[in-house]
């Protein structure tokens, strides 16, 4: 990707653009493409998402997804086809229960359960949102943290196509508060962090999925960006720095009520704890306005090399 690419939300909806196949191992089958980025293996988020819409098509009785739980087995090639096998646990009158396993190379990669609810009539409370977040519009983006930035004259492994990564290539714009993880640890080492993030542009129709559906995959796509930044910001350690590999190990996602992906949505983020080369994290997404929307507890492998 050139660094001067008009940024778009097209990487996102290409990514959740399944194609039915004939299933090898259970109910029902699909493959997905994984998208380009500038690192060895494939973005999570492209799993998570993917094998939400499969377990979605295969629900017709107007549920919605309430919950899933992943956990990714290998890495994936960047550019190549994942085969998704949906296998039909339960449909009950309240509850269905999808159980999604992914192939590649002929090894399976990734493996969720996910739960679809009719919902039903009954008390309402939520976590508050923070209160002392600068609104997204007073926050730089991330190609105006970047733009005045080189390889040439940054510590660590930043290139180009990282840079263009990160400035636009990640179909959503994301600010952060402190600052940014790119390059140094922007606001100390707090296990505290939230990130802004909103679509570069209106999000396209996929075929065969609900404006509603569509966009709780976007959810479940953005999520896996930032989640582990709070445990990075303990050690000290970003992105860019010599010696550091990550990778998401596990993950849960709880949708309490439906999101539109056309505004902005700020995602609260906490460290939980970093032990033994990895780090857990919690985060909340909330509307503008403090509706609290959905809910992701994650896992993943920090090899940092450098940290002190």
């Amino acid at each position: 990707m050139s660094a001067t690419q008009t940024t778009t939300s097209q990487t996102f909806t290409d990514a959740v653009a399944l194609t039915e196949c004939a299933p090898e191992v259970f109910d029902r089958a699909f493959t997905a493409t994984t998208q380009p980025c500038p690192w060895p293996k494939a973005y999570g988020g492209d799993m998570v998402a993917q094998a939400l819409v499969a377990a979605a098509l295969t629900v017709t009785d107007g549920k919605t997804m309430h919950s899933m739980h992943s956990y990714f087995m290998r890495p994936v090639d960047i550019g190549a086809e994942i085969r998704y096998e949906v296998e039909v646990l339960r449909d009950g009158r309240g509850y269905s229960t999808r159980q999604v396993r992914g192939f590649q190379n002929g090894k399976p990669v990734y493996v969720c359960l996910a739960s679809f609810a009719a919902g039903e009539p009954g008390g309402s409370f939520q976590a508050s949102m923070p209160t002392d977040v600068p609104a997204p519009d007073t926050l730089p983006t991330s190609a105006a943290y970047l733009v005045d930035r080189s390889p040439a004259t940054t510590a660590g492994t930043m290139t180009e196509s990282s840079k263009a990564y990160w400035s636009g290539g990640r179909s959503f714009d994301m600010r952060h508060v402190p600052g940014p993880v790119y390059l140094t640890v922007e606001g100390g080492r707090s296990p505290h962090q939230a990130v802004w993030v909103r679509p570069y542009d209106a999000l396209r129709p996929v075929e065969g999925l609900t404006d509603a559906q569509r966009d709780t995959a976007a959810l479940a796509y953005v999520c896996d960006y930032t989640i582990l930044e709070p445990a990075l910001r303990v050690l000290g350690v970003a992105w860019a720095d010599e010696g550091l590999v990550t990778a998401s190990l596990d993950h849960a996602m709880w949708f309490h009520r439906p999101v539109s992906m056309d505004d902005w949505l700020l995602y609260a983020q906490e460290a939980m704890s970093v032990e033994d080369g990895r780090g857990s994290a919690v985060g909340r997404f909330f509307t503008p306005d403090g509706v609290l929307v959905a809910t992701v507890v994650q896992e993943g492998m920090l090899r940092a090399g450098g940290a002190a």
